[in-house]
């Protein structure tokens, strides 16, 4: 058995429920590092982590280790390998509050570092896994991907800044990172930083704390290339606006590369300051999409091979078929899977495979495009050619529209492939369809009746 598969399966599924901020500070480098005779032992950094986890998490942690086969009796957690630095660093959600509150003194007095330093704290943060080779492109990320190897061969001249928005666990790390890996390696960039926007703010809080502006502002306003991920993290905090907003300033002004990342385009932030909606606005804005099915299979594939398994065509595509929702999802029952296997000394198998995730609603293996649409048309007794037409009547236009809003639910495409679909030109007529449909389904009943119907009709 090898507990390393079956952390991470739990740790993928423990990364689904809970919010990403919370996942990175007490679960990212966490470790099963014993399991004897139903003893659980998890390896942590810091006593934070420790008493957080044994306070919050410890049933749910106990749940899923019991779902993946391990035999539980005790879970206990115990601090290992910690380093001067992790000594210093106060969890980011701590951070976080105390910089909403106002409350930085208070923090320097509970919390006392090691060193009157912020050099401890600054570090390029790219992972070197993270490349193009090993991003598999599909339909609902060609875009971000043909964007990004652009900017590989001109940064700072094409697509400055280019801002990357989806939903979770659909690759914006991955490909944000492969960036800054491949100007590292075939460049002579002497500063490329990739940092996350909880570590913005800490760097920022620890600035103010130990009256280190000044090596904050060099720092981060010399850099060559600034990739920050989940932007969408300063919103409603002011202090980290403004200053992120003289750092962008500083570097757009140089001809330097800014890349962004988050969950939603930047006039969906709530709390942004207008200001950096407008400069998040200059260059190129890519909404990334969830893989399609063919997608989801290579990545299967992808990560079976660098495990060394190899899995059948019928257990790849059961797994694709029925994990839509992101990548980190469809990895983490993946990981399920092969730790399940493992501890039995199984071959995966579709028996065992759909046995595992029976409670996952059965798709049918290729919804297209004009299945919706169709299927919208005669739910609204419209004939096709009409809802695909140019008719601006209100029995034709409010049917184009909810198939416009089920394509973007139900497949995840993008808006100018959406319009497309439906036989508009542009695409801003699919935005404000998906929009308004929306919007009237949480107050218009009839309109909320179609939609749940036309989407069961889907998967009869």
């Amino acid at each position: 058995m090898k507990s390393n598969n079956i952390w991470q399966a739990v740790l993928g599924e423990i990364e689904l429920s809970i919010s990403h901020g919370n996942f990175i500070t007490w679960f990212k480098n966490t470790q099963l590092i014993s399991d004897f005779d139903g003893e659980i032992i998890i390896g942590v950094n810091n006593i934070f982590v420790k008493q957080q986890l044994e306070k919050k998490f410890i049933d749910n942690i106990k749940d899923i280790l019991e779902k993946n086969g391990v035999q539980v009796k005790t879970v206990s957690f115990k601090i290992q390998n910690i380093a001067r630095e992790d000594t210093d660093t106060i969890p980011d959600n701590i951070i976080e509050e105390s910089v909403e509150n106002n409350q930085i003194d208070k923090i320097n007095k509970t919390y006392q570092p090691l060193t009157n330093s912020l050099s401890h704290t600054y570090r390029q943060g790219l992972n070197e896994k993270y490349t193009f080779d090993n991003f598999i492109v599909g339909d609902g990320n060609e875009l971000a991907f043909a964007a990004c190897q652009a900017i590989v061969s001109q940064p700072g001249t094409r697509y400055n800044p280019l801002f990357i928005y989806g939903g979770v666990g659909i690759g914006k790390t991955h490909l944000i990172q492969a960036v800054g890996n491949y100007l590292v390696k075939n460049n002579n960039f002497s500063k490329v930083l990739y940092i996350s926007t909880e570590q913005f703010v800490q760097e920022f809080v620890d600035a103010l704390r130990f009256r280190k502006t000044a090596d904050f502002v060099s720092h981060y306003r010399t850099a060559d290339v600034l990739i920050v991920d989940d932007v969408q993290f300063i919103a409603g905090k002011e202090k980290i606006q403004e200053e992120f907003f003289h750092t962008f300033n500083a570097l757009h002004q140089a001809n330097k590369q800014i890349i962004i990342s988050s969950d939603k385009p930047p006039k969906d932030i709530p709390t942004l300051e207008d200001r950096l909606k407008s400069r998040f606005a200059w260059g190129m804005s890519i909404d990334m999409q969830n893989p399609d099915f063919e997608t989801r299979c290579a990545i299967i594939k992808i990560k079976t091979s660098e495990q060394g398994i190899d899995l059948t065509n019928d257990v790849i595509e059961f797994l694709a078929n029925n994990i839509q929702t992101n990548i980190r999802e469809l990895e983490g029952a993946l990981n399920q899977l092969l730790a399940f296997c493992e501890m039995r000394q199984l071959e995966p198998n579709l028996a065992i495979t759909s046995s595992l995730f029976s409670s996952i609603k059965t798709r049918p293996k290729h919804l297209s495009s004009r299945q919706i649409v169709e299927k919208t048309a005669r739910y609204f007794q419209i004939q096709l050619d009409d809802i695909l037409g140019a008719k601006r009547d209100k029995d034709i236009v409010v049917p184009r529209q909810v198939a416009m809003y089920i394509l973007r639910s139900e497949l995840h495409l993008s808006f100018p492939k959406i319009a497309r679909e439906l036989g508009r030109k542009d695409h801003t007529t699919a935005i404000h369809s998906v929009d308004k449909i929306e919007k009237e389904s949480k107050i218009n009943m009839e309109i909320k009746k179609a939609i749940t119907e036309i989407t069961e009709k889907l998967y009869v």
